[in-house]
């Protein structure tokens, strides 16, 4: 800011309190970085049209009112206000430029307070394929195994590719309770899993000693939302308590949120004066957005610390991340995080409905755009291959003599649960029939032979347990921090 105009910098000072980055719709979310001015609740000023402008909207309003006359069955006219009003945004090609129409702009509100109903998963258009950025930590998304960049190619027989992010959405959340069976593209392989709706956790963080090396406290950033950076401070100050003398930060699987809780918590790393971003709108030079004390927040850490990060780690996330890597020299530690670099405005019309538009770039403290790019950790380091394997569709049964891409998932499910399976080859075979038995035998289930219903519950509960136990960026975080 200290580049800008005076009146300019005044400006840029009011208008920053409101960007936002909001993980969203109660089902699924389409995320941003977004800002909000005065004036977003009112309705959008109708412009004067030029010549040019007016003779091209005339156009639409003459195929409107053909539609309306001519067309052999009657027509909804507020039906084709709103198509066109979407195909105008989808028109530009930009994820998270939207026109929400009244019951998605509430959803998107709602989101705000983090409350709301869904899978809990952040999605975005990719091309025309809907792809998930990260699924909601502790929300169905997640313990159905999906996973940051997956494509959703159908929620129940309904096709998804080729729909608009918002028409997707519809068809992928549903109330609390009710169930969704989605196809899912990993990769090369495809594959169904069925996920029940449930209240997405609204509990913003959650932290712990580590038992092993008490010294060390644990926060986990699962979103930014309202209640966020209390919550940060509360587990901070209670850590303390309990003899904390350093700290892990984990914003993994974390889609983003409220900018302003990014801002604040980022703050509480940056020395007084040092830059956390900077945001550039179209023709004009970057802004900085400093750490200052009196809208941010007193409050610091100044424990050694580290921040965990990896590919589902977008927007806000990636805010924090970015600050901490290039302005308060924290190492981050994971893998490359989503890419999402820009920032949105919401404004409202009369009817409540409203759009979401793409007005600037954010930048790291340095000026790195890292949109579609992510930010790179300070230390790479990868998860076990493992968790990278397929769920097991329970729904289905896999059983001696089946050939598919599943199967072979499945043998390498087995021998990440240190089972003698044979050759991994997709064919199951009297070898894999046996280790079927043994594992259902130390279960004590049915033995069968056969990976359905229960025995596929337990080897997604294994393997999930297993990935928890050999969390290596958590256990890279704390070498670094005992050393």
């Amino acid at each position: 800011m200290q580049d800008e105009p005076e009146k300019k910098k005044q400006s840029k000072v009011k208008i920053k309190t409101y960007l936002i980055s909001l993980f969203i719709v109660a089902a699924v979310s389409i995320g941003g970085t977004y800002m909000l001015t005065n004036q977003s609740n009112q309705d959008i000023p109708v412009k004067k049209q030029d010549d040019t402008q007016s003779g091209k909207l005339s156009k639409v309003e003459a195929v409107y009112d053909q539609l309306l006359s001519q067309y052999f069955k009657d027509v909804d006219g507020d039906m084709l206000i709103e198509g066109a009003l979407t195909g105008m945004v989808d028109a530009i090609g930009d994820p998270y430029t939207q026109y929400l129409d009244v019951s998605e702009a509430t959803s998107l509100n709602n989101t705000i307070s983090a409350s709301f109903e869904g899978i809990g998963a952040e999605v975005m258009k990719q091309g025309d394929s809907i792809m998930i950025v990260s699924p909601i930590a502790g929300s169905p998304a997640e313990k159905a195994g999906l996973k940051p960049n997956d494509i959703l190619l159908k929620a129940d027989d309904k096709d998804l590719t080729g729909l608009s992010l918002n028409e997707a959405v519809s068809f992928i959340r549903g109330e609390k309770g009710s169930k969704v069976v989605l196809t899912i593209r990993r990769g090369e392989t495809q594959f169904e899993v069925s996920v029940t709706r449930d209240t997405i956790p609204v509990e913003t963080v959650v932290y712990n000693l580590d038992k092993e090396h008490p010294t060390i406290g644990y926060i986990s950033i699962n979103s930014f939302s309202n209640p966020t950076y209390d919550e940060l401070v509360t587990a901070v100050k209670e850590l303390r308590t309990q003899g904390a003398k350093s700290f892990i930060f984990d914003v993994r699987q974390n889609p983003g949120g409220i900018l302003d809780g990014a801002l604040n918590i980022s703050n509480m790393f940056v020395e007084e004066g040092s830059i956390i971003m900077q945001t550039q709108e179209k023709d004009q030079e970057p802004v900085k957005l400093t750490a200052d004390k009196e809208t941010m927040g007193e409050f610091k850490v100044t424990e050694p610390s580290v921040l965990l990060v990896d590919e589902g780690s977008a927007s806000a996330s990636e805010i924090l991340a970015g600050a901490l890597k290039e302005a308060a020299d924290i190492p981050i530690i994971g893998t490359k995080t989503f890419g999402k670099g820009t920032v949105q405005t919401v404004a409202s019309f009369s009817d409540n409905s409203e759009l979401k538009l793409t007005i600037a770039k954010w930048l790291t403290p340095s000026g790195k755009w890292i949109n579609e790019k992510g930010i790179e950790p300070t230390i790479p380091v990868e998860l076990p291959d493992y968790t990278k394997l397929l769920i097991i569709d329970s729904t289905k049964e896999y059983q001696l003599g089946d050939v598919s891409d599943e199967v072979e998932n499945l043998e390498k499910v087995f021998e990440a649960l240190d089972y003698e399976t044979g050759p991994v080859d997709g064919y199951l075979d009297e070898q894999t029939v046996s280790t079927i038995k043994e594992f259902q035998t130390e279960q004590k289930l049915e033995t069968t032979g056969v990976v359905t219903g229960d025995t596929a519950a337990a080897m997604i509960e294994d393997l999930r347990t297993l990935i928890k136990d050999n969390d290596t960026q958590y256990e890279k975080g704390l070498d670094y921090l005992k050393e």
